[in-house]
């Protein structure tokens, strides 16, 4: 990884949105795993969540085809 060591006369001289943008980028480098983490229940929920909203699938979730309960008799 790249560090920045001493960079006090190059920051002085770069615009305030290339140090938001390099603040920004320096943020994901270190929150790169939290946030792929986040990304992936995220984006599993937003599956299920559409999954279970269409009704013929709902229905395999809530009921047998047999018409019986949860429970086996």
């Amino acid at each position: 990884m790249r560090r920045r060591v001493g960079g006090t006369m190059r920051n002085k001289e770069e615009s305030a949105m290339t140090r938001a943008v390099n603040a920004v980028f320096d943020f994901v480098r270190f929150a790169e795993f939290e946030i792929l983490f986040f990304l992936f229940f995220f984006i599993a929920f937003l599956l299920f969540k559409d999954l279970t909203s269409r009704p013929e699938y709902n229905q395999i979730l809530v009921k047998k085809p047999e018409g019986g309960g949860f429970w086996p008799n």
